[in-house]
């Protein structure tokens, strides 16, 4: 598995990561499934591992926790958040204690703050001091973000003067792909990885579902991308990623990752319920799709017309 810089942090990831959101009740994966998928991945040559404790209540740190006691160590990169109410500057310290107690480790490779805080209002400048304050002390290896806007990046960067931000996770798959304006330009200029969160809209690029077939888990089922109409404009989508996928030996999900990887600053992390789901995202790269097919995924891109509005 080629691994990747990841921003200015001197660290290296795999090019593909795995989520690791499915162990929590949203999702209704198994503990023991959820384990099997991060072996499988490791096995793999994949070593980017994105939790966070808003996930679960903390759940999915502890099952990575566990899958990381019987991988080892030295063969995880893990990356997790802290969840945006709990920016003030003390609770910050005390929640990166939390994590770090339920994945068992003595380190954070990349702590994210998982959302700008839009309740509270807590200035940004008191956050960032307590994430280098966590990165000083060696608590934590990497400061990353996550839905970050360029403004929220520019401002967050500037109370850092001993790091720097190394990630932006921001969602991008090839129905959402609004990051290309502005966000995704950026990050590449500052040298900042992004982490493709949601790599194929939550299943909707897989071609598992359609008008017809709606899913019934509450995370997919209140996302608009699965509405009838929306499932009906992706699937005209998924249609051009199937003959690409028959032509490579692939699956339609394995393209729409392989199209996201094709650049250099950017990690998908999907996610994966059980060990044949993570055997498939780790044999999404290490191919590449032709520069006219790359076109050919384009051009059906610009013909899909979503509409939020429509439930």
């Amino acid at each position: 598995m080629h691994k990747i810089p990841l921003g200015n942090s001197g660290l290296e990831v795999s090019e593909i990561g795995i989520g690791v959101w499915q162990a929590s009740s949203e999702w209704g994966a198994s503990d023991e499934e959820v384990v099997q998928a991060v072996e499988k991945s490791c096995e793999l040559g994949v070593n980017l591992f994105d939790t966070a404790e808003g996930y679960g209540k903390g759940h999915s740190e502890i099952v990575l926790g566990r899958a990381i006691a019987k991988v080892g160590r030295e063969k995880v990169m893990v990356a997790t958040k802290v969840f945006s109410s709990h920016l003030r500057y003390e609770e910050l310290q005390k929640a990166c204690r939390a994590s770090l107690t339920r994945l068992g480790i003595k380190q954070i490779d990349l702590y994210q703050i998982h959302w700008p805080d839009p309740w509270e209002q807590i200035p940004l400048k008191h956050t960032m001091k307590a994430m280098e304050k966590l990165y000083t002390e060696g608590k934590i290896r990497a400061i990353g973000v996550s839905n970050f806007a360029v403004r929220d990046l520019e401002e967050a960067r500037s109370c850092l003067s001993k790091a720097d931000i190394v990630s932006n996770q921001i969602r991008y798959n090839l129905l959402e792909r609004q990051v290309e304006e502005e966000v995704l330009p950026y990050c590449k200029k500052n040298g900042i990885t992004v982490l493709a969160w949601s790599p194929l809209g939550q299943g909707a690029l897989t071609g598992k579902y359609g008008p017809r077939k709606l899913p019934s888990e509450p995370a997919r089922a209140n996302n608009p991308l699965f509405s009838k109409h929306n499932l009906l404009a992706a699937n005209r989508l998924v249609k051009v990623l199937k003959k690409i996928a028959n032509d490579h030996g692939k699956t339609v999900s394995q393209v729409a990752l392989n199209w996201l990887a094709r650049n250099p600053i950017v990690v998908p992390i999907p996610g994966a319920r059980n060990a044949t789901q993570a055997d498939q995202n780790a044999h999404s790269v290490g191919w590449k799709m032709s520069a006219d097919e790359a076109r050919e995924v384009e051009r059906a891109c610009e013909e899909v017309k979503l509409d939020y509005f429509l439930r």
